[in-house]
């Protein structure tokens, strides 16, 4: 273990090391507590995005839309809505912005071109998402990352403050968007345009059974509902709603990466104010507007626009609050294998967010199993846990053999214009301690999942 040492708890390094060829090889550290939060919110992700495998689409936005919502399964929504809906893909958001800072640092300080890096990088992502939701799920999120990515980028060199501020200000517009929409616009819809606008929202039963049809059916089937879902998601959707907070909640990563929050760093008593937010402020002031949202028996004109700004803004603080949380299990030594393996699904984020989907939509989509709108929400929840200890066990796995994940290895390469290494060239070493195992099995030089070479140990 002589060349082995744990930093400041939250970061590990050794001077043995694999070369990674992405640019000058620098001696640098790998940042584990956001691989175990980038871990953490990839799993979290799951338990919303599952809702949109395996149920009509309208039911992710309108529980009352389709299905049971009684007993277990409305425990199951509403712990789902306060705890999970938004908040994890606001984690995803904040460390992606996050990883923009690392990136143009490492790329800075080497010499190469951080800037041709960077584009060349969300250009891939892009493109990975469009494939992704044309061709497997329409609620792809990396198109919306790639897009984003392209704008914050500009902030890279701005102080935190700048950062907050700024986040604040598109988190801001994004909501006056929404509740302009809601008072001004929706009064005035036309009689056709409100009637379809109320069919979104409320579906008949004949529009339910065509989506039952569709995603039931073959591959070729479900493009008849996937393309135009996707399409407006990627250009109505985005620039109304989704591009705004993705944005803000980026902007805020990146002013919380240079205030040193992911390293686990900050003092117990300031992640424990993130956790009080989150839990004392954000959500009650969800369980208010779910409160509204039944009261108003979810009207769309009311719920997907006004009564959404109650979980629009408790997402920001119960985000915090969950990354607090996780940022005080990295500074503690509590389940440290169970920290590990964490770490591994966050470095394989990408390829763990693809498998995600192979998986459900090979067990509720027709040219799978077919149990589309056949799994209560109880039943779905299960699966979420299954897939979870899968990849809880799958990740460090993988690790063991090979530097990335497959698809992170693909964006690396295509990224950097050549074939990056693949395969890991492991060191073993003799432990000081045989029960140490935490911190000493194997040696390797891996790269973050945004792309930055780090060396780190991996069980």
């Amino acid at each position: 273990m002589s060349n082995i040492r744990l930093r400041d708890e939250d970061t590990v390094t050794t001077t043995e090391r694999c070369r990674v060829f992405w640019g000058p090889v620098t001696e640098t550290e790998r940042i584990v507590p956001m691989d175990v939060l980038r871990g953490f919110a990839l799993l979290g992700i799951l338990v919303m995005n599952i809702q949109s495998f395996a149920m009509v689409g309208y039911v992710y936005d309108n529980p009352t839309a389709y299905g049971d919502l009684n007993g277990a399964n409305f425990l199951v929504w509403l712990l789902s809505h306060l705890l999970a809906d938004q908040k994890f893909l606001s984690i995803f958001s904040m460390l992606f912005g996050a990883g923009i800072v690392l990136i143009w640092q490492k790329a800075e300080s080497s010499g190469a071109r951080p800037t041709r890096l960077h584009y060349r990088r969300v250009g891939w992502m892009i493109l990975f998402g469009l494939l992704h939701a044309y061709l497997l799920w329409y609620g792809d999120i990396l198109y919306t990352y790639g897009m984003c990515g392209l704008f914050v980028y500009l902030f890279r060199r701005s102080s935190p403050r700048t950062l907050v501020l700024s986040s604040l200000a598109l988190a801001t517009i994004g909501s006056l968007i929404a509740i302009g929409l809601g008072l001004f616009w929706v009064p005035h819809l036309s009689p056709d345009i409100k009637a379809e606008l109320i069919e979104e929202w409320q579906p008949s039963p004949q529009t339910i059974n065509e989506e039952l049809a569709a995603y039931r059916g073959s591959w070729i089937d479900q493009m008849s509902d996937r393309v135009p879902t996707a399409f407006e998601i990627e250009t109505s959707l985005f620039y109304q709603f989704y591009g705004w907070k993705a944005s803000s909640l980026m902007l805020l990563g990146m002013a919380l990466f240079k205030l040193g929050a992911f390293h686990a760093r900050w003092s117990r008593r300031q992640y424990l104010s993130l956790v009080g937010a989150g839990l004392l402020v954000g959500i009650p002031m969800i369980i208010f507007g779910v409160v509204q949202n039944f009261a108003k028996n979810w009207d769309v004109r009311y719920s997907f626009y006004l009564g959404g700004q109650y979980n629009y803004w408790g997402s920001y603080l119960v985000a915090l609050g969950w990354t607090g949380l996780v940022m005080l299990w990295c500074q503690g030594s509590r389940a440290p294998a169970l920290k590990q393996r964490m770490a591994a699904v966050g470095r394989m984020a990408f390829s763990n967010y693809i498998l995600q989907t192979v998986i459900c939509t090979t067990i509720f989509y027709g040219h799978g199993f077919g149990y589309f709108e056949s799994v209560p929400r109880t039943g779905q929840i299960t699966i979420v846990f299954a897939i979870y200890a899968a990849q809880l066990v799958i990740a460090p796995l993988w690790l063991r053999h090979f530097r990335f994940g497959p698809l992170e290895w693909l964006w690396r390469s295509l990224t950097y214009g050549k074939r990056q290494p693949f395969r890991c060239v492991a060191i073993r070493l003799a432990a000081r301690d045989p029960h140490d195992s935490v911190q000493n099995d194997m040696v390797t030089d891996h790269s973050q999942e945004d792309g930055n070479p780090a060396r780190e140990i991996v069980r």
